[in-house]
């Protein structure tokens, strides 16, 4: 497959790129640092461009860098992101809070917008994977920016399965769980004071503990990229939590599981 990744030069998009060249694939990374290691041990299969995928001038100039080269792509994955501003939201910074929300939704948006026309001309079912993050499915204080960017992803996600169901493709958003990366090296660097009691020392703990499966992250995005996965769209899946593996489009889109895995609204009625 023809993938285009974003956030490959670090963190959970660097590690599931090697892992998918490993298998094969041809990536295509967009970040915005240097990836020069990643483009010397896989030559024939990495390509990569430096972008800051929040300035869509940048990124539209990429998507027609990749259309020279590529015809066609198979698949998207949004992996960029920043864990941004942090602190109460009624004191943050507002310069700082609107960077970390255009950095996380906007970049998101932008990657898909640039490269849908390169996903359209597949000659399979095309595939789009975004990735969620804290603060997604529950009140994560201190991080509001972050979260919202995080929640708003999923929305996107479940607005542009429901505008495209009639085409051949799949888009889905992934909760990665607490993956040891930078976010978590930020959070520790922050202190308790900045970061918040209960964020402070969930992250000592993951830090001692050594995090979650980066491994079922991967596994899942693999998943997704299969036909295994095919009319699964829509829906926000836990790679640690879920047993993704196990499910099946005809049971998911039945009226009656229409809404699991979702963001709804529960009541009492």
């Amino acid at each position: 497959m023809k993938l285009v990744i974003t956030g490959t030069s670090s963190g959970i998009g660097k590690t599931l790129t090697l892992a998918l060249l490993n298998k094969g694939h041809e990536v295509w990374g967009i970040a915005r640092s240097d990836q020069s290691e990643i483009k010397n041990e896989y030559p024939a299969l990495f390509h990569f461009s430096a972008c800051d995928i929040s300035v869509w001038e940048s990124l539209d100039k990429v998507s027609q860098d990749v259309s020279k080269l590529w015809p066609s792509i198979d698949a998207i994955i949004t992996c960029a992101g920043i864990q941004g501003e942090v602190g109460r939201t009624l004191f943050s910074n507002p310069l700082n809070w609107d960077h970390t929300v255009r950095a996380n939704l906007q970049g998101t948006f932008h990657t898909l917008r640039a490269f849908n026309s390169l996903l359209e001309k597949t000659s399979r079912r095309g595939k789009i994977i975004c990735f969620s993050g804290g603060g997604a499915t529950k009140a994560r204080p201190n991080f509001s920016a972050y979260g919202s960017a995080k929640t708003a992803i999923v929305r996107l996600v479940e607005t542009i399965a429901e505008e495209e169901k009639d085409r051949a493709l799949d888009i889905n958003a992934i909760a990665p769980g607490a993956i040891n990366t930078r976010l978590l090296e930020e959070v520790l660097a922050l202190g308790r004071n900045k970061a918040g009691d209960h964020e402070y020392a969930a992250a000592l703990k993951q830090k001692a503990e050594g995090g979650q499966s980066i491994t079922k992250v991967i596994e899942l995005v693999e998943w997704l990229l299969s036909q295994s996965s095919d009319h699964i769209s829509g829906r926000l899946l836990s790679a640690q939590w879920d047993s993704w593996n196990t499910m099946r489009s005809e049971e998911l889109n039945s009226s009656e599981q229409h809404d699991l895995y979702t963001l709804r609204r529960k009541t009492l009625t």
